[in-house]
């Protein structure tokens, strides 16, 4: 955890099933996820981008450490709640970026989740194979 919490920033992402907790504060730009570094924990440079976009936009590269727990999901849908989550973590480092993050759609929580199962049927939507005979 980080060492003060007086300039600590905090935000929850959310996508899909994933929920990441997200504790922002001033250093070199270091990424932590479950005691891990980005690339160590997600292995793409895909994903990995997809994290950095919020730094990216509002040009705060390397001016925030992140320390994230993420819960639940999978990969993407873990990196999308992170990505999220530095988004609100930024805006309550500095509100004056939020039109910016807002342009871009990084703080609407996408709200595509899996559909439940309906019964009668193999999952959702799938029926059960039909034969003839």
């Amino acid at each position: 955890m980080p060492i003060n919490p007086a300039v600590t920033f905090y935000g929850t992402g959310h996508r899909k099933n994933a929920t990441a907790k997200v504790w922002l504060f001033p250093g070199t730009g270091v990424i932590t996820v479950n005691d891990k570094t980005v690339p160590e924990y997600f292995g793409r440079v895909t994903i990995e981008s997809l994290v950095l976009q919020p730094f990216q936009v509002t040009d705060t590269v390397g001016r925030f450490d992140v320390i994230c727990h993420a819960l639940g999901g999978g990969i993407a849908g873990q990196a999308g709640a992170l990505r999220h989550g530095i988004s609100k973590a930024l805006i309550e480092a500095d509100p004056e970026l939020r039109p910016v993050l807002r342009k871009l759609g990084l703080l609407t929580r996408d709200p595509r989740v899996k559909e439940s199962k309906k019964y009668g049927r193999k999952r959702a939507r799938r029926a059960f194979q039909f034969s003839k005979r």
